[in-house]
């Protein structure tokens, strides 16, 4: 059995809230231990469109391989990026461009954020399934969740 991904309610918030920085789509890197995303680390997005695609920026993937490989270095757990102007669902473009290398893709749009496993033959597009994950708040004991509405 696969082990749940655990999220903080505050990383959650926080990438939420990039989705109001402008009318780019904002990207990063979902770093952590084991099935725990501890940190959400910006890159910048390089996409020829960046309004409607994002591409992570190669020198960022390479710092956090490079990271990971130190002693104590937190794990490339998966990727974030924002939807401006559309829902927290992957795009067929999303698709296109994911490896179906099991990592994590957190999309956060202005109402919602949803969390996705990036596998062959995906439920969505042939390259995602949806993921819940435990939602963590406070010290109060995770609650599993399939995603975060922004109330």
């Amino acid at each position: 059995m696969e082990t749940v991904p655990e999220i903080s309610s505050a990383l959650v918030a926080r990438l939420m809230r990039l989705v109001s920085v402008g009318a780019e789509e904002q990207c990063g890197l979902l770093r952590g231990r084991g099935h725990r995303v501890l940190r959400a680390d910006p890159a910048a997005n390089i996409a020829a469109a960046p309004a409607t695609t994002f591409e992570i920026d190669p020198r960022a993937l390479i710092a956090a391989h490079r990271a990971a490989r130190r002693r104590g270095g937190l794990e490339l757990l998966g990727y974030y990026h924002t939807h401006p102007s559309g829902d927290a669902m992957p795009s067929e473009t999303d698709a296109a461009c994911a490896a179906p290398d099991g990592k994590l893709w957190l999309i956060a749009a202005h109402r919602e954020a949803l969390l996705f496993r990036a596998v062959p033959s995906g439920s969505i597009h042939g390259r995602f399934d949806p993921l819940e994950f435990d939602l963590v708040v406070g010290k109060r004991a995770p609650e599993r969740v399939g995603g975060v509405t922004r109330r």
